[in-house]
């Protein structure tokens, strides 16, 4: 779709995903050993739901209070057969169970019948609060990251089930070969959704950490993950991917700023009520409940349980507020312990995590998705590693060459705990989905749709929305093309496509390939030829010139294509995971279509003279640094995924003349800097600057050619009120500034709440300077100029219109005086964001 076809892993990642839809195995007639209880508990004359009530197995120290609204849920691997509620002013009430089984159980608690003396009450501070602050006061002395050095081992299980299968989806046409899969279900206690295990991976890892310089590195000894043999793809299955820190005053979930529960500013978003108090593990104390202050909030209702001496959090179990402006989550529960690892120094223990994911908000009956992860956390050990160049690693997970070896009897004897039937079934199941052609046929229709190519054995057709497009110049455009699959080789991809237009019947292609010369660090080499047509002056995230779309979208004729013949080069030479060299060479021709060509100054002629072909060679060196950038990473392709942190790009090209043909000697440097950052509640924002030089007298496509949009088609990388070929020069700087506000207005208007519409507003400008030699030397085509005073347009926009869709407003600032264009525009795209 856009030109940049980032397909992210797909072939290994879909499979994945495939998995979450379809199961066949057959699972076996074993008992589930975990007991699970929910519930709701009310008083029994008023029918009123009733908080804070201790809810708890008989004979274990596993309990749960029930929350704000009255709900709880239990679950345990211990063989129990009743569950008691306890509450002040209440008859203890206690009901037998089931065990290893899902049941409901609810309790109608009968009021004490006693008079209280008259009690005097006063006004003064919420103990809860008076607690809260003692956290706050000792937050750097309890939080694990202030730690100076510490490494420990880690166990890490991932598993994916299918949620809300229903009766009228398991009796579909399509569903009929896997009947007897649905045969044995579970139930999750964190909504009561019937769910069918499909996934899971398991890691066993060794972290370190160290405090200044920062530095965390996970190095996997041993992995698997049902159904991928892929051991690259292990890299997900660590710790290192789920960092939640409590003591953070704001945690970053799924790009949104969550504000943490015992946050610095936390009473500007929670109440706090303090109660119970108990010996947990021998360490006196105190249960403090939260809730969010304001609707719409991104925060958390929950608990935890803090120390009394040092003021450390104990436990904390905590769920995102069910109103959240959130998309495909339906819920999101977390839970963390801690222990005393050394001294007064408390460590993470355990960490699980719970996500209900569904494309559908407050769905009830669609298919969704639960994704949960464990990690246990054990060996600590505070002492500097006595080898540094551990921290010198180029990537932050490290995957040992045997980590995916490890035999049956290793997983048994190594687990903290054991695995549940069920969960070990999974990998049975996987095992057996390979096998089932039926399976792979749905497996092939999913990667079509998800990647835009049809796989065929050792060749991946595509892409399908390219197959047919329409411009002026071609007419209609009929393309046929792909690329080898990970099944003829995960070292080399070749590519291609054929494209001939009825209109100018004329024949166009493509070549080339990708050579994976090694990999985590990445040394890739790519070569490639193509004579085809390009839209000269476009954005990066800008539609593709035969993309299907690009015909319909378009507020101009698309009659400004140039052809091009092109043959480059490159090799890249990553250090470490954000830090990268590329070294390439291009040899480009550039042929003008219609019209007189390209004029420029002749000094024989003292004249314009026109130029049909613009001819040049030259050699470029890229490098970009991204501090502490995450990538996800497949067999060819890689796409950072997240860094809060600035990432810079820098290139210098040389033109070379004669060589090739070239035609033109110049040089040339440009730098971009671009950051994404969080402001507290209030939403995030993204800037990117640019700045570059010329040097060197050369015609005007050959100079910057600021970035236009022709479109309806909303393009964050360019100037969508510009026209293409509008403005040039030999020295420009462009920036964008954009915030997301997140709803962080539109969440307090009553009519408007429920929508969960998010403001986005917008600057974006260009400065440009162009040299004498080259004001000269170019004749610029009717519609083309000379930026000499700054550009600037203005958007405002609401995206998050049911949930998918985005309108922005755009106001153009200056120049409105080129016939044209237009001050005002209104763009739509779609953005599927949480």
């Amino acid at each position: 779709m856009k030109k940049t076809d980032n397909n992210l892993s797909s072939r290994s990642l879909v499979y994945a995903i495939t998995c979450l839809l379809f199961s066949v195995l057959y699972y076996s007639s074993y008992s589930q050993e975990v007991t699970k209880v929910m519930g709701a508990v009310k008083d029994a004359k008023t029918g009123e739901l009733l908080p804070f009530v201790n809810v708890y197995f008989k004979g274990t120290n596993i309990g749960a209070t029930t929350g704000f609204d009255g709900h709880y849920s239990l679950e345990v691997r211990k063989p129990v057969d009743t569950v008691i509620a306890s509450y002040v002013g209440y008859f203890t009430q206690k009901k037998a169970i089931q065990r290893n089984h899902f049941q409901v159980v609810d309790f109608n608690l009968q009021s004490e019948n006693y008079t209280l003396s008259e009690v005097e009450i006063r006004p003064g501070e919420n103990p809860a609060e008076v607690i809260l602050k003692k956290i706050i006061q000792h937050k750097d002395d309890n939080d694990p990251d202030k730690v100076p050095n510490f490494q420990c081992e880690v166990y890490t299980k991932m598993q994916f089930d299918v949620n809300n299968l229903n009766e009228k989806f398991t009796n579909r046409k399509v569903m009929k070969p896997f009947q007897f899969i649905f045969q044995q279900m579970d139930t999750s206690t964190v909504n009561g959704k019937a769910y069918l295990p499909m996934m899971l991976s398991e890691s066993f890892s060794n972290l370190y950490y160290r405090k200044m310089p920062r530095a965390r590195k996970e190095f996997i000894t041993a992995s698997q993950i049902s159904g991928v043999e892929n051991a690259s793809m292990s890299q997900f299955a660590g710790s290192i991917e789920q960092d939640v820190n409590i003591y953070d005053n704001y945690i970053d979930l799924f790009q949104k700023n969550f504000a943490s529960p015992i946050s610095s500013l936390g009473l500007l978003y929670y109440r706090y009520y303090l109660v119970d108090s108990a010996f947990l593990d021998g360490k006196w104390c105190y249960n403090l409940m939260f809730k969010a202050r304001h609707k719409q909030e991104y925060a958390f209702t929950g608990n935890f349980w803090v120390n009394d001496t040092s003021w450390a959090i104990k436990k904390v179990e905590m769920r995102m507020v069910d109103d959240a402006n959130i998309n495909l989550i339906n819920d999101l529960v977390i839970s963390e312990e801690f222990e005393p690892a050394s001294g007064n120094q408390w460590m993470l223990s355990r960490v699980h995590l719970i996500v209900d994911f569904n494309i559908v908000n407050e769905a009830k009956k669609t298919l969704g998705f639960y994704g949960s992860r464990t990690a246990i956390f054990s060996k600590y050990d505070f002492k500097p590693v006595r080898d540094e160049k551990i921290y010198g690693t180029p990537t932050n997970i490290i995957v040992a060459d045997n980590a995916v070896k490890r035999d049956k009897d290793f997983w048994i004897k190594t687990r903290p705990e054991a695995l549940s039937h069920r969960e070990s079934s999974i990998y049975r199941m996987a095992d057996t989905l390979k096998k089932m052609p039926i399976f792979n046929t749905y497996l092939n229709v999913i990667k079509t749709v998800i990647t835009g190519y049809y796989v065929k054995g050792s060749f991946e057709w595509g892409p399908y929305a390219s197959t047919y497009s329409f411009n002026s110049l071609e007419g209609n455009r009929f393309r046929i093309g792909g690329r080898t699959s990970n099944k003829f080789s995960t070292k080399v991809m070749f590519d291609g496509y054929l494209a001939y237009g009825t209109a100018d019947k004329k024949l166009k292609y493509k070549a080339g390939l990708i050579y994976m010369v090694g990999k985590t660090p990445d040394r890739i080499l790519t070569a490639s030829y193509k004579h085809d047509m390009e839209q000269l002056g476009t954005g990066d995230d800008a539609f593709r010139e035969d993309f299907f779309f690009n015909s319909l979208f378009r507020r101009n004729p698309q009659d400004k294509l140039s052809a091009v013949d092109e043959l480059k080069w490159a090799y890249k030479h990553e250090w470490w995971t954000g830090f990268s060299h590329t070294l390439g060479m291009n040899n480009r021709k550039i042929y003008t279509l219609g019209g007189e060509g390209i004029r420029l100054y002749d000094a024989l002629a003292d004249t314009g003279l026109a130029h049909k072909q613009i001819s040049t060679t030259e050699i470029t060196l890229d490098m970009h640094y991204g501090y502490r950038e995450k990538v996800l990473a497949g067999e060819f392709e890689r796409v950072v995924v997240s860094s809060p942190y600035p990432s810079l790009d820098l290139q210098v090209a040389y033109g070379i003349p004669h060589l090739l043909g070239s035609d033109y000697e110049y040089y040339r440097a440009k730098v971009r800097v671009s950051q994404w950052f969080n402001w507290m509640s209030a939403g995030w924002s993204k800037y990117n600057i640019e700045a570059g030089k010329t040097w060197g007298k050369v015609p005007f496509p050959l100079m910057k050619i600021h970035t236009g949009n022709e479109t309806f088609w909303y393009d964050e990388t360019a100037f969508n009120l510009m026209n293409y070929y509008e403005f040039v020069n030999d020295e420009y700087v462009d920036f964008l500034f954009t915030h997301h506000f997140e709803g962080f207005f539109l969440n307090h208007i009553p009519a408007i709440r429920k929508l969960k519409w998010r403001e986005v507003v917008q600057l974006r400008g260009a400065f440009g300077h162009t040299s004498i030699k080259n004001l000269e030397y170019n004749y610029l085509p009717t519609g083309t100029y000379f930026l000499s005073k700054p550009y600037f347009e203005a958007g405002i926009g609401i995206e998050n219109i049911f949930r998918f869709i985005r309108i922005d407003g755009f106001r153009r600032l200056s120049y409105n005086d080129h016939p044209g264009t237009s001050s005002f525009g209104l763009m739509i795209s779609m953005n599927f964001n949480f």
